[in-house]
Parts: C-alpha cells; structure tokens; sequence
C-alpha cells in the first residue's frame, strides 16, 4: 500500500527578536495542532499543495511569505494503521501583524515559541521538526 501524501508549510513570524510558530488546531477528530497542511491532490505536486492548503486553511498566500524552499523536513508515520508522509517546509510571515483567516476544517489558532509550540504539537516527530525549524528560523 503506497502512504498517503500530505504537504503543509511551518509558518513562523518574528515578534520582538523571538519566533513564533503558526499551529492550527483541527475542528474534527482529536481536535490535535498542527501547522496548515493537507493531502495532495492526484497531478499536483507536494509545493503547489502547500500552498494551496495553507491558503485555505489560514488564509495565507506565497505573497505574504518568505518561504525557505531549501529548508524541508519529511515525516514518516502511520494514521489509523496507514503508512503517511508529510513534506513541510519553513517560511517566515513577511508581515507579523498580518490576521490569519481560519477555514472551517480549524477551530483556533496561535502564536507560540518553541517549548509552548512543541508542548501543544505532542507528537514527538513534530517536536523534533519544530526543534530544527527553530534553529533555522533563528539564523535566517
């Protein structure tokens, strides 16, 4: 069985010389956080899903992104007992101030640094990328 794919972009702005992460909490299932991200469509490619999904789902264009194609991270794990694998890249909120806009599939977002980020997040593959995302967010 080949997993199912999902792309998605860790979204981080800088407020008073700190990062601060984008996580969206889900309106179904376990109501779990998670940056935007979604499955790809059949012919689309993992980018073009990243931004499509993040445009549906906070509201965010390329446009109002600086976004850090060469820094990606893949997730491999399983969902109900199937194989998943999720591409998500970094990118920095040109504008700190701009609203985020929620489609209905998310009930609440936020704007946490790392520790508060990955403590929300739960999963420990998430934490783990977060952990990275930071360091690089921190020298970009």
């Amino acid at each position: 069985m080949s997993p199912k794919r999902a792309a998605g972009i860790v979204i981080f702005r800088n407020v008073n010389q700190a990062v601060q992460f984008l996580l969206l909490q889900t309106s179904y299932g376990e109501h779990h956080w998670t940056p935007p991200k979604g499955h790809v469509d059949p012919g689309e490619s993992d980018w073009i899903t990243a931004l499509r999904e993040t445009k549906e789902e906070a509201g965010l264009t390329e446009n109002d992104l600086e976004v850090y194609k060469d820094i990606k991270k893949i997730l491999n794990y399983n969902v109900n007992g199937k194989p998943k694998v999720v591409v998500y890249w970094l990118a920095k909120l040109k504008n700190p101030e701009k609203e985020v806009q929620l489609s209905d599939e998310h009930q609440d977002l936020k704007w946490l640094p790392l520790k508060q980020a990955q403590d929300i997040a739960g999963y420990e593959d998430m934490k783990k990328l977060l952990e990275e995302f930071n360091e690089k967010a921190q020298k970009l």
